[in-house]
């Protein structure tokens, strides 16, 4: 008999800050979630393109979240806490206390969301500079990245806000910062999002050039002067109160965080693909890519050495995996999309009826529905004459456009529920069209990708995993952890609590396979002919637009 003792499992805790929703996972050291639960958010949109959202709230839901995972659970055994979110802008006084972010004052509105987008005008202003950092994000900076909202907030709330500010936060490094006191940001959020450099730091010149030279008197301290590696720890871990109002003891070891796209790309990225029989195998990781499909998705890819991709943001050093260089592509809106083109059909009722009749989400029922009225063909070619270009909020990658609309071709008389199911069919394929521009501009610069990772809300979904499969002509590797991000934000923790060596480490122990998806070769030129099409009709509209421009 055995008469060792069982060394007793130890946790960690990742907290994940998304669009509409905060959620915890409890996880153990191979990567499974133990214990999962989540809470809607707040989001105001005072005017189009102005979103908004509380930094209270926000927290309230964290605490409440962390307080259920953890319940029941031996507090010695949970080792870490790491903090993923959205990379949103928090806004607080000298006091810590929140300043309004809109024109009504109302102060508990204190976070400008990461999708919105009243900064157009300070944006164009700032890419017309073409300063060198500008090299760092594509060639152009994004109206979703900081320096613009900045410059917005000082030009348009200067008594009320500006004046006032003590710390502008990235939502990530607000987090932190709440949990242990130190204001010491993530080189994740100020090298994606503010223009940091991990090897020059701030850069002088572009704040003054661009009318924030203010943020430079100071030597950074509203912005961040002191900046840690994401999973290493933060300060003395837990203060008493945030070890309160989370439900875990004071003193855990709290990880410098990062954005939430990250965080699911360090879910997933690392995993062990040993007979899988996938391209990647006895590859080095560069030859994956992670893509983070929720409201929006978030293509990541790393390299070895630094490669500028037009159009892409990064190349980033550290900024997911400790020693690359980071590419991120993106589109801004994915998940929200599909959401936007099935509700606002005028069978979405019916769709409703019939879905809860036959207890399926309206997703599934829309897929099996597909099922149905395909006959004798392939799904995906039930689409041969309609054809959707996605960009309904703008274009973030690779043609970085933000003044680009969505289109719809094809459209008839018909109003049922075929005609819904088809729309969102030509919807998901417009996104992995999308998807397939965007790494092939990565492959053009010099990346070399063969295997795609997906997690997030929308690699739920069978038709959305296939027609990316499909449409890229590359294997889809599903992870068998559903909530990668939480995972991600887990390793950040185990990290920060010692229990690993590194984050590689981590990876490889904690992101595990469940499921791949192979593309269908015999369906290549139906798709390579919607893609001549895709990027037909965004020629299109610039020359449409370019006519009535000259009005």
């Amino acid at each position: 008999m055995d008469s060792k003792k069982q060394t007793p499992v130890k946790y960690y805790v990742g907290i994940d800050v998304g669009s509409a929703s905060v959620r915890a996972a409890l996880v153990d050291g191979f990567g499974t979630v133990v214990a999962h639960a989540d809470q809607p958010i707040q989001i105001w949109e005072p005017q189009p393109d102005h979103y908004e959202q509380s930094s209270a709230d926000i927290w309230a839901a964290c605490c409440s979240v962390t307080k259920k995972v953890v319940c029941g659970v031996d507090a010695s055994q949970i080792r870490g806490v790491g903090f993923d979110a959205t990379c949103s802008l928090v806004v607080v006084d000298k006091q810590f206390q929140p300043l309004a972010v809109n024109c009504g004052g109302q102060n508990y509105r204190n976070v400008i969301m990461w999708m919105d987008h009243r900064a157009v005008s300070q944006v164009e202003r700032i890419n017309a500079t073409h300063h060198r950092v500008l090299s760092y994000v594509g060639g152009v900076m994004s109206v979703e990245m900081q320096p613009p909202k900045l410059l917005w907030l000082k030009e348009n709330l200067q008594e009320s806000c500006w004046e006032k500010a003590g710390y502008f936060f990235d939502l990530p490094d607000f987090l932190s910062w709440k949990a242990t006191g130190v204001t010491a940001r993530s080189l994740c959020t100020v090298v994606c999002k503010w223009t940091y450099t991990s090897d020059g730091g701030w850069d002088d010149s572009f704040w003054k050039m661009i009318g924030l030279d203010d943020l430079v008197k100071d030597k950074y301290e509203k912005i961040g002067n002191h900046v840690l590696s994401p999973g290493e720890s933060v300060g003395k871990g837990l203060t008493p109160e945030a070890a309160k109002d989370l439900g875990l003891p004071e003193g855990i070891a709290v990880a410098a965080s990062l954005i939430d796209a990250h965080a699911g790309g360090l879910g997933v990225i690392g995993a062990d693909v040993k007979g899988h029989n996938l391209p990647c195998e006895n590859q080095p990781i560069t030859a994956r890519v992670a893509m983070i499909c929720g409201t929006s998705s978030c293509h990541m890819g790393v390299s070895e050495t630094p490669i500028f991709v037009p159009g892409v943001w990064g190349p980033y050093f550290s900024a997911m995996v400790p020693g690359l260089w980071l590419n991120e592509g993106g589109q801004s809106a994915t998940g929200k999309l599909i959401d936007h083109v099935v509700q606002g059909h005028v069978a979405f009722p019916e769709l409703q009826s019939k879905a809860a009749a036959s207890a399926h989400s309206i997703y599934t029922y829309l897929n099996s529905h597909l099922d149905l009225i395909k006959k004798s063909l392939p799904v995906g070619f039930l689409t041969v004459d309609l054809h959707v270009w996605p960009d309904f909020h703008g274009n973030r990658s690779p043609l970085t456009d933000l003044t680009l609309k969505g289109m719809v071709v094809g459209l008839t008389l018909s109003r049922g529920l075929d005609e819904l199911a088809l729309i969102y069919l030509a919807t998901i394929q417009a996104i992995a069209l999308g998807t397939r521009h965007i790494l092939e501009t990565m492959q053009a610069a010099g990346h070399h990708i063969n295997t795609l990772f997906l997690c997030g809300g929308l690699s739920k979904n069978p038709l959305f995993v296939q027609m990316h499969a499909d449409i890229t002509g590359k294997p889809v590797v599903l992870s068998k952890e559903v909530e990668s991000v939480l995972v991600g934000a887990a390793i950040l923790g185990a990290c920060a609590s010692g229990d690993f060596v590194s984050i590689q480490e981590a990876m490889a122990k904690m992101g595990k396979i469940g499921r791949v998806v192979q593309p269908n070769h015999q369906h290549r030129r139906f798709y390579d002919k919607k893609y001549e099409v895709f990027l037909k009709l965004v020629e299109h509209q610039r020359e449409y637009r370019s006519i009535m421009n000259s009005f």
